[in-house]
């Protein structure tokens, strides 16, 4: 047993014992959707070993970050696939979706990840971003991208998959939830959709997200929770991610709009602050694994308190 192997397994072990020094994730009073962690912070650990701390902390599934230098590499997903969702549904997880590095037809390995995932039952994936390009005008970069995006369509409806679309705050496509909208308008959102980020949206938009959520909300099969606040540096103001419910993210309101237009999505939390290098996704991470871990029951502990709140 090599060091990276000890570690992770002493934080395996003592992950009961912090586990008890935190207060319990009890049921929400109310129903809730489930909520799905991100693989991707969890890239330290192996597909049982990943499954173990989530089902130990209380999620109802995972996420599975499948893309290049992800959980599963996408020229390995016949393989790697069935045996990550096998140590999931070992321990009692749901499988229901990936982040994929998939953006068109031309993406690598795209037929064998999504007929793997459709095999394996899997309802939705989360594309790739598309990106402007230099002398395109929005309405010929939208419509190049609404080609790629539609040509998909075909093998998401052959695999009984969901490809889903990120709001994504910065300078790629998405970042207005305008752009999504028109690459969603008159697609069959069985097999084309949003993945709502709500925490993007409040960056990009302001106070202004409610009414790009209306605009998406018969497109939205999964969402995304983290949160943020603006912090003031010599340079400007700068986003800095913070656990749930330490930011500036309205999700008592966000959760009141999730039930008035009948939403009723997969969750899918992220952990994007600062934990060692697990926020990054990284294979080594540098803080002691059981504080990690009580981060991550914290978010799960928060989302519980914060859906019950939003009833008030």
């Amino acid at each position: 047993m090599n060091r990276r192997q000890f570690t992770q397994l002493t934080g395996l072990a003592t992950l009961g014992l912090a586990a008890r020094n935190l207060p319990a994730a009890a049921p929400t009073k109310t129903p809730r959707p489930p909520v799905h962690f991100f693989s991707k912070h969890l890239q330290f650990l192996d597909y049982d070993e990943m499954s173990a701390v989530a089902a130990e902390i209380g999620y109802d599934g995972l996420e599975l970050s499948v893309r290049p230098r992800g959980h599963v590499e996408p020229e390995n997903v016949k393989r790697d696939l069935p045996r990550a969702v096998k140590a999931m549904q070992a321990h009692g997880l749901k499988a229901l979706g990936m982040a994929s590095g998939i953006a068109n037809l031309a993406s690598p390995h795209v037929e064998d990840v999504l007929k793997t995932a459709g095999d394996l039952g899997m309802s939705y994936y989360r594309l790739s971003y598309y990106d402007f390009e230099k002398g395109e005008t929005w309405k010929q970069a939208l419509d190049r991208a609404r080609g790629e995006f539609d040509g998909l369509a075909k093998l998401n409806a052959q695999y009984g998959l969901h490809g889903a679309y990120q709001n994504h705050a910065g300078d790629h496509m998405g970042s207005f939830i305008s752009d999504v909208a028109y690459l969603l308008d008159g697609t069959d959102v069985r097999w084309q959709g949003a993945q709502y980020d709500i925490r993007h949206a409040t960056v990009e938009g302001g106070t202004a997200w409610p009414l790009g959520l209306r605009l998406l909300k018969d497109h939205i099969r999964t969402i995304v929770l983290k949160d943020f606040r603006w912090e003031e540096t010599k340079n400007g103001l700068k986003v800095m991610n913070v656990p749930l419910g330490e930011g500036v993210v309205d999700f008592k309101r966000y959760f009141k709009l999730l039930r008035e237009f009948k939403i009723d999505p997969v969750v899918s939390m992220h952990a994007e602050y600062d934990l060692g290098g697990a926020n990054k996704g990284r294979k080594e991470i540098t803080w002691p694994l059981e504080k990690v871990y009580a981060a991550y029951r914290k978010d799960l502990t928060t989302y519980y308190r914060l859906w019950d709140e939003s009833f008030e």
